[in-house]
């Protein structure tokens, strides 16, 4: 099967094709696709499947976020990590906060880096991913949970909000997972719960065991054939606490 992937642009072509072909290479192992074939003129991207069964349905589905996290200025290596189940891409286009004004685009770009790209790299930190900064786009790439705060946080600085607000956000938001998750951890390694004896027979050992056991005993009976000799025989004996007592009305 041929698929065609997300073009790429002319300045990121030497990067997803990599030192003689090596990132090319790295992507077509991880993917487990027969081959990827990229056009060094024009950007464009094939690649070859094998028959159903022979690869990974979900690393296909997926393989067109990785070229398209390289062509947005994302590190290959940060881009291929995109196969793994649990890291996702996410793609904010600073176009719809401040429209085709590329000196705007330029102002919202310098307060999403920040001095010496602090800012940037405080985000990165506080949701475990990895954000790329091309053009007019901003990629994200890391694990669902950090994901979602992480585009929230660029979002915030893209409508206006200060960078105080927003580290401030990531923070709480961080401290948030991090209860939720030793709650989680807790639950899990809570031992299962021994059901106990209520009521009188809780309070003397051993009369809830013998309270069970002539229950079974009278069920037991309840349950015998009359007609079945043997049965009757075996119900009519006694077990060593039963005894009968006659006394005269």
């Amino acid at each position: 099967m041929r698929q065609s992937l997300p073009r790429v642009p002319k300045d990121r072509i030497a990067v997803i094709i990599g030192a003689k072909g090596a990132t090319s290479k790295a992507i077509r192992e991880s993917a487990g696709c027969l081959k990827f074939i990229i056009d060094s003129d024009s950007g464009d991207i094939d690649v070859e499947w094998g028959e159903p069964g022979t690869y990974d349905p979900v690393k296909a589905m997926k393989l067109p976020d990785v070229v398209k996290a390289i062509g947005r200025g994302m590190a290959p290596d940060a881009a291929i990590r995109l196969l793994d189940d649990d890291h996702f891409f996410e793609l904010v286009d600073l176009r719809e906060f401040v429209g085709k004004r590329s000196n705007q685009q330029r102002r919202i770009r310098a307060r999403i880096i920040g001095r010496q790209g602090k800012i940037r790299k405080l985000i990165e930190q506080l949701t475990d991913t990895q954000i790329s900064i091309y053009n007019s786009t901003v990629v994200l790439v890391g694990e669902e949970s950090g994901l979602f705060a992480a585009r929230q946080a660029i979002e915030m600085l893209a409508g206006g909000s200060e960078h105080g607000t927003v580290i401030g956000f990531l923070e709480r938001d961080r401290k948030r997972s991090r209860l939720e998750s030793r709650s989680l951890d807790a639950l899990q390694e809570r031992a299962p719960k021994v059901s106990t004896s209520t009521g009188f027979e809780g309070l003397v050992p051993g009369l809830a065991e013998i309270s069970q056991e002539r229950r079974n005993r009278r069920m037991k009976a309840s349950q015998v054939d009359p007609e079945n000799d043997e049965a009757v025989k075996e119900m009519m004996e006694l077990a060593d606490d039963e005894n009968i007592m006659w006394e005269e009305e």
